[in-house]
């Protein structure tokens, strides 16, 4: 039986949640369903159980802008993020369009229909289930959830230990009394060296070149202060918020306007924290702030355990694994029971999923995206993308509100069918990720990702006032996003019931 709905999520994390909840919330009278390969709400925050997860952006902006984040933290750990999530979807009515277990395999468009016809795989019993929907929006971020990025390392056959990717980290990984290596300087590595030393005989973190980091308080002054004076909960969020913004766009704007005042600052502040006991080369990156994301970290904690001496930090390259442990390019050996490769993520779109439209492939490194939500050439989709130097969640909500605009406009007009058509002059050569940022990652993307544009709302600026203002506010009729009349089918099938699916 084919199932049919108006808009078809695909993915339950941040974005798919924050998506259903806006379809409700701005009365777009849409029905909904959500198609979600785990078996948990949550998205990232449901796969990640390393030690110590949490957020590496600020809860005030990381949080949804409709459902105060009520905590004081600063940086909130993963199984508080993912009851946020949770609780989002039960109080918007959300969980019950879930159908978990599904992997979304294939999503086409036919134009002569005007419907997505979508087929999914229950991994649990493997049968192939087909959807159909008036519009799909893709809420699946850009991670592949079943590999991260794990170069091969020289020697590693050799290794008497065990080799763990944050990615899949063992529910039964014993570390306590072990010498462990974290191969990494990002989020991650920063996270797992301070939640792990405790246990651990000794954590090393061997980085091949150092990373912006900062410290923050671990819980946030003012949030303390309001929650002490009793300031609603829903005004004190939105202060919070507002000016975390705002001071997150003046940090990023300084590193980009003066690098040089920027990066004084920020290696002002972690000379500060070393108190004169670490080596400064290992904290000095070679790059310009905010060339590469910035990382956070709360009231000091990895800055402590170097200085107490539970953790040591290398900076070098890797020879060989040996069977003890690691030969570094100097040719000191760091001896480790348990190696970290907290080396970065894979990137995918749509989860993986083929795109069609009227039976041609989407390459999606071959368009361009239209008010960073939508591709070009591909009807009456949507496809969610966070910021990179900010908060995934505040892009999120813009293009939710963005969609529910739309969906409310056609209703009104009439309007079954949009599209976002681009010119040959509107499609540059450099990819939606920007060439700001020089994270692995985002290099590695670049296959993958779609384009920028060369003007206006093809141009992905990673501005929030500069979104705040285009897409809540900017015209809907632009003479880009085009709009018709085109002819629906009716499906056969009733429609889908709102249950909830294991």
């Amino acid at each position: 039986m084919t199932r049919h709905v108006d808009v078809l999520i695909i993915g339950a994390g941040l974005s798919g949640i924050g998506m259903a909840c806006h379809l409700t919330k701005e009365n777009t009278g849409r029905s909904y369903a959500i198609l979600e390969r785990r078996s948990a709400i949550g998205g990232t925050w449901d796969l990640f159980r390393y030690p110590g997860i949490r957020s590496d952006s600020d809860m005030y902006t990381f949080g949804f802008g409709f459902r105060p984040w009520n905590g004081t933290k600063v940086l909130a750990d993963g199984p508080n993020i993912r009851q946020y999530i949770s609780d989002t979807a039960d109080e918007y009515g959300v969980t019950q369009h879930i159908h978990f277990g599904r992997k979304v395999t294939t999503a086409s468009w036919s134009s002569a229909s005007n419907t997505w016809t979508v087929t999914a795989l229950d991994e649990q019993t493997g049968a192939v289930e087909t959807f159909t929907s008036n519009f799909l929006v893709g809420c699946t971020g850009y991670y592949d959830y079943d590999n991260g990025y794990r170069p091969e390392f020289p020697g590693e056959a050799d290794f008497g230990g065990l080799i763990v990717h944050p990615q899949h980290w063992p529910e039964d990984l014993d570390y306590r009394g072990k010498r462990v290596v974290v191969i990494g300087s990002g989020a991650t590595a920063i996270t797992l060296i301070p939640a792990m030393s405790g246990d651990a005989e000794h954590v090393t973190m061997l980085q091949r070149s150092p990373t912006y980091i900062t410290a923050l308080p671990a819980d946030d002054p003012v949030a303390v202060g309001m929650k002490l004076a009793r300031v609603p909960a829903k005004l004190a969020y939105q202060i919070g918020r507002n000016r975390n913004i705002a001071l997150q766009r003046a940090s990023f704007q300084l590193s980009r306007t003066n690098p040089a005042a920027a990066r004084k600052l920020f290696l002002a502040g972690v000379r500060m924290q070393l108190g004169g006991k670490i080596d400064m080369r290992h904290f000095t990156p070679t790059y310009n702030p905010w060339d590469q994301r910035l990382c956070v970290v709360p009231n000091g904690d990895l800055f402590r355990v170097l200085r107490n001496g539970k953790a040591s930090i290398v900076t070098d390259r890797i020879e060989t694994f040996t069977e003890t442990g690691i030969r570094l390019a100097s040719g000191e050996e760091l001896p480790a029971d348990i190696v970290i490769s907290a080396t970065g993520l894979r990137m995918q779109m749509l989860g993986g999923a083929t795109l069609e439209v009227d039976g041609e492939p989407v390459i999606t490194r071959d368009r361009v995206v239209y008010k960073g939500a939508m591709l070009n050439g591909v009807p009456n989709a949507v496809m969610v993308l966070g910021y990179t130097n900010a908060s995934w969640t505040l892009k999120a909500d813009l293009a939710a509100e963005y969609f529910c605009r739309v969906l409310n406009h056609m209703r009104a007009k009439g309007y079954t069918r949009m599209e976002a058509i681009a010119e040959e002059s509107d499609r540059s050569t450099e990819s939606v990720m920007g060439s700001a940022l020089t994270s692995g990652y985002i290099q590695r993307g670049d296959a993958i990702m779609p384009r920028q544009g060369t003007r206006g709302p093809w141009q992905v600026v990673n501005n929030y006032f500069r979104d705040r203002k285009m897409l809540r506010k900017g015209p809907i009729d632009d003479g880009i996003l085009t709009f018709t009349h085109a002819a629906s089918v009716a499906p056969v099938d009733p429609p889908l019931e709102a249950s909830r699916t294991a």
